[in-house]
C-alpha cells in the first residue's frame, strides 16, 4: 500500500473494553500523529458513553458503519479473537489498514485468510505484539546478539498462575475460557506474547508439539500444557503452562541457556533481567514507557505515513498462531 498523503492517521476503534480504555487508548493519545475519531461497541449506549468520555466524534454499534466512515483512515480491532478475521477482512476490503489485537485470530487458517486478503487488496495488517518494541525485551535481544552468554543452546518457557475468581463460575465464563471465542483458554491468551518474543529474539519455530490436559474441569479449555519446539537454526526449546497452580508455584520466566551463561527474564511482570556468566550473576533493570503499546502504535502509524517500516505484520504473527495450534494438537 502506498503511504497515506496526510500528517495524522485518524483511527477507528472496534471494541472499547477495559483494556482499551486503560492501556491502548492512552497509548494512541500519546502518539502525536494518531487521532482516535470513531469507536464501535455492540452496545450503542456503551459506545456513546465511551465517545463522550474520550471526546470522540463518531460512535456506532455497527462495525461496517465505522469502517465506511470516510473520516476513518485505519481501524484498530480490540474485540475477542473470534471476530478478528471478519472485521480485519471487512476493513481491508474497504481500503482501511488494520491494527489487530493478539492473537491475530482463533486459528492458523483464519490468520492465513487475513493475509490472503491483505495481499489481494494491498492493504496492510499489523498485530499488537507490542513487547517487541519495549526497551526491556530489546535489551534481552541485544544481550543475545552480543553473545553475552555465547551460543544459545536451549530455551525454556515456564509459566504458572493461580485460578482467578471468575474461573469458578459455572455460567457466564469469561470469553478467554471459551475456546470458540478465544481460540483456546488462557494459553491462547497469554502464550502468544511468550512465543512471539522467543521467535523475535531467536528466529522462527518450524516444529512444535505438545501435551494438553484439563486437570481442574472448571471449564472446557485446557488448563495445563507442556510443549517442545525447534527453531529454524536447529535450536530446541520447551514450555510449560499451568493455570491452576498454587500461589506458591506462580512463575513467569523464560530462560535462555547458552554455552557461556544464561539469561532469565519475565514476560508479564518485567522482573529484572538476570545475566549469569563467568563473572557471576547480575541484574539489569530496564524501565519501559508508561504506555506499553505506544512504541508499536507509533511505529504502525509511521509506517502508514511512509516514515518507517513496521515488522509486526500479519505474516509474522501467523507463525505464532501456527505454533500454538500445533501445541494444542489442532494439526
Amino acid at each position: 500500500m502506498k503511504k497515506m498523503d496526510k500528517s495524522v492517521i485518524r483511527w477507528g476503534f472496534i471494541g472499547c473494553g477495559e483494556a482499551v480504555k486503560l492501556k491502548t487508548h492512552p497509548a494512541f493519545k500519546a502518539t502525536p500523529n494518531a487521532k482516535v475519531v470513531a469507536v464501535m461497541s455492540r452496545s450503542l449506549d456503551k459506545a456513546k458513553a465511551y465517545a463522550k468520555q474520550k471526546g470522540i466524534k463518531y460512535y456506532y454499534d455497527d462495525a461496517l458503519e465505522l469502517i465506511e466512515n470516510p473520516d476513518v483512515d485505519a481501524v484498530y480491532i480490540a474485540t475477542p479473537p473470534s471476530s478478528h478475521a471478519t472485521y480485519a477482512i471487512m476493513a481491508m476490503k474497504a481500503g482501511k489498514p488494520v491494527y489487530v489485537e493478539k492473537p491475530m485470530a482463533v486459528t492458523y487458517e483464519e490468520c492465513c485468510r487475513i493475509n490472503r486478503v491483505s495481499k489481494e487488496t494491498g492493504v496492510p495488517v499489523y498485530v499488537a505484539y507490542y513487547r517487541r518494541y519495549l526497551p526491556y525485551f530489546q535489551k534481552v535481544r541485544e544481550l543475545v546478539q552480543a553473545k553475552a552468554i555465547g551460543q544459545v543452546c536451549n530455551v525454556q518457557i515456564r509459566f504458572a498462575q493461580t485460578p482467578r475468581a471468575m474461573d469458578y463460575q459455572q455460567v457466564n465464563l469469561p470469553w478467554r475460557l471459551r475456546p470458540a471465542i478465544s481460540g483456546g483458554g488462557y494459553f491462547y491468551d497469554l502464550a502468544p506474547h511468550q512465543l512471539d518474543m522467543v521467535q523475535n529474539i531467536l528466529g522462527c519455530i518450524l516444529e512444535a508439539k505438545g501435551y494438553c490436559s484439563n486437570l481442574s474441569h472448571m471449564y472446557e479449555a485446557e488448563d495445563t500444557l507442556s510443549a517442545s519446539f525447534m527453531f529454524e537454526n536447529g535450536l530446541v526449546g520447551s514450555g510449560s503452562w499451568c493455570f491452576v497452580a498454587h500461589e506458591a508455584a506462580e512463575e513467569d520466566r523464560i530462560e535462555l541457556i547458552g554455552d557461556k551463561g544464561t539469561i532469565c527474564f519475565s514476560v508479564f511482570t518485567y522482573q529484572p533481567i538476570a545475566l549469569h556468566d563467568e563473572h557471576g550473576r547480575r541484574e539489569i533493570r530496564i524501565v519501559n514507557p508508561e504506555y506499553v503499546q505506544q512504541p508499536l502504535i507509533q511505529n504502525v502509524t509511521n509506517a502508514l505515513l511512509g516514515i518507517e517500516d513496521c515488522t509486526c505484520t500479519g505474516e509474522s504473527a501467523t507463525i505464532t498462531n501456527w505454533v500454538m495450534d500445533r501445541i494444542l494438537g489442532k494439526y
